[in-house]
């Protein structure tokens, strides 16, 4: 730390992204990508066009990109807001609309960036613990008096509030903004994007990382009123206008295009994490009723972390999280069918070297 640093951002602990590894091959499931590749036509229409236009800057106002996922939501393009991955449309909601004065909360286990985020602005940020079921209690929001952030399905959990519970939540808290962010939605749950009209609060947040197979591209979105909407282009266009780059607009484009693609990845994505909490449980692991590309899980006879890591030695990346309520289970995410046969062989393996467990394979 230099001694220019601001005395605010001595203590920050920086959000720490999944292990990328460099060297040794891993069955990578540490990080919610997806298994499968982009569409075929993003990489047709990348080949094609970019080359000739990366000496120019990139369309500041994402037309194309813009107009493309306003239709395919059916909303009107003015109620688009696309920033470098949700994470980015995350930070410049808060700094747009969270201060001393309206203030921020969201669950204690949740996406990581809400709490980096809170401290890397100087915000006034209530943590609220999740059930022991780790489900939200929206009692804890009805009425609240402050901006909110929900990933809903939440993560590391994977589980969903449903449609009744948000509105109760939006209809208490008129006064602020409810942020729902939406990254794993397509894996089986249902989007809130249908409740804007009734409720000019609500901000809704996606990406195009995880059911859209484009995490390296770094597309997120938001869509909200018009009104919110020009707060965050205000936002933008103070700091970063060229945000999403020419490769990654095509590449967005093309991919809402192709729906097929969409729908047949995201279904084998959802019959695969089926199939493995099946075989999980067999096992004798508990796992959570996740509607997202990951599962949250854990067994009595083994630690999380010495599952973590004995996954680790058989060449699978997974992640363990040290928050002492959660620090007994293990995000899996979901690959490929083979990978996740991988998985439940190797898992037989370790159950057996720790405890003596005689599983019979398939059985």
């Amino acid at each position: 730390m230099s001694k220019f640093l601001i005395d605010r951002f001595s203590n920050l602990e920086p959000y720490v992204p999944g292990e990328q590894p460099k060297e040794k091959k891993y069955i990578k499931l540490n990080t919610n990508e997806a298994p499968y590749p982009p569409s075929p036509n993003v990489v047709d229409a990348i080949d094609k066009v970019v080359v000739a236009g990366l000496n120019l800057y990139c369309d500041p106002d994402t037309t194309k990109l813009t107009k493309i996922i306003a239709d395919f939501y059916d909303v009107d393009f003015n109620e688009v807001f696309i920033g470098n991955g949700s994470d980015e449309v995350l930070a410049l909601i808060m700094m747009a609309f969270v201060d001393e004065k309206t203030k921020v909360c969201f669950p204690d286990i949740t996406y990581g960036f809400y709490r980096v985020f809170s401290k890397s602005f100087d915000l006034d940020a209530k943590e609220v613990p999740l059930k022991d079921d780790f489900t939200i209690d929206i009692n804890d929001y009805i009425n609240c008096g402050r901006n909110i952030i929900i990933a809903n399905p939440n993560a590391p959990t994977g589980l969903v509030l449903t449609h009744e519970e948000i509105e109760k939540i939006l209809i208490s808290n008129q006064d602020r903004v409810v942020v729902i962010d939406e990254a794993y939605v397509d894996f089986g749950s249902k989007s809130c994007i249908e409740l804007l009209d009734k409720h000019p609060n609500l901000i809704v947040v996606q990406t195009f990382s995880k059911s859209r197979n484009l995490a390296g591209a770094r597309i997120g979105f938001a869509i909200a009123s018009k009104e919110i909407i020009e707060d965050l282009n205000k936002m933008k266009f103070s700091i970063t206008p060229y945000n999403i780059n020419t490769m990654s607009q095509i590449a967005g484009v093309e991919s809402v295009k192709d729906n097929d693609y969409f729908e047949k990845c995201n279904n084998k994505v959802i019959a695969t994490r089926e199939r493995t909490k099946k075989e999980l449980r067999k096992l004798g692991f508990r796992v959570t009723d996740s509607k997202t590309n990951f599962i949250f899980v854990t067994h009595d006879s083994i630690s999380g972390k010495e599952y973590y890591s004995e996954l680790r030695k058989h060449g699978i990346l997974t992640r363990h999280f040290n928050d002492k309520r959660i620090n007994e289970y293990v995000r899996i995410s979901i690959g490929t069918d083979e990978e996740m046969d991988k998985v439940i062989e190797v898992t037989k393996k370790i159950l057996y070297e720790a405890v003596n467990y005689n599983f019979v394979v398939g059985k």
